[in-house]
């Protein structure tokens, strides 16, 4: 486990699925304003589940994209 380390990926559905470890108190807000900021710009709907391994109950985000951001054809 890391410390202040979000993970970015792009799933073969178009979902953006961030997963967080531990976020120091320095870095809480900016990965919190991060997380929002990418979730608005994509437009899509978002959930967060927490992640029962580790500790302070930090989630991991998946922002499902609207149809019209993907690309067509």
């Amino acid at each position: 486990m890391e410390i202040d380390t979000l993970t970015i990926e792009i799933l073969g559905d178009g979902t953006i699925k961030t997963t967080s470890d531990m976020v120091s108190s320095t870095n809480h807000e900016s990965a919190e304003q991060f997380l929002r900021g990418m979730a608005r710009l994509s437009g899509g709907e978002t959930t967060r589940e927490v992640r029962k391994n580790v500790r302070h109950g930090h989630t991991h985000v998946h922002i499902q994209e609207r149809d019209h951001l993907r690309s067509k054809g």
